[in-house]
């Protein structure tokens, strides 16, 4: 993953945010919206972008494009910062390689101990019915 090629294939743009800011909020477009073509990319290898579609699968567009916004602050130039840390948390999460669970066997004992408190808690039931008369 190069940064500074990722850095140079983000498009940008600023749209009015809604929230706080008073007068403000009807006159300057605050609000950033980042877009990522994933397919596009020459910062990733194509090993990553396969990796990427399987792990942020459930952010990506269907033509493989990330969206992220960011409307925090008023400061369109603290927003753009703000979304672009964002980003950058996304890619290197969905970089990252889960371990493979490695299956493991119950020990002995507590498979016997399990068992035993199976027959404990059977017996007591079994005592609370009434005795078979016959």
């Amino acid at each position: 993953m190069n940064r500074e090629v990722l850095l140079n294939e983000l498009q940008f743009k600023a749209v009015k945010s809604s929230g706080a800011g008073g007068q403000n909020v009807n006159k300057v477009a605050s609000k950033v919206e980042l877009t990522f073509d994933l397919e596009a990319s020459l910062g990733l290898s194509e090993d990553e972008k396969e990796l990427l579609k399987q792990t942020i699968s459930n952010r990506l567009t269907k033509d493989n494009l990330l969206l992220l916004q960011c409307e925090e602050s008023r400061s369109q130039h603290k927003n753009k910062t703000l979304v672009i840390e964002r980003f950058f948390e996304v890619i290197e999460n969905g970089l990252v390689v889960p371990k493979k669970r490695k299956a493991t066997k119950i020990p002995r004992a507590v498979v016997k101990k399990r068992l035993k408190k199976k027959r404990v808690r059977s017996e007591k039931k079994a005592n609370r019915r009434p005795p078979n008369i016959e």
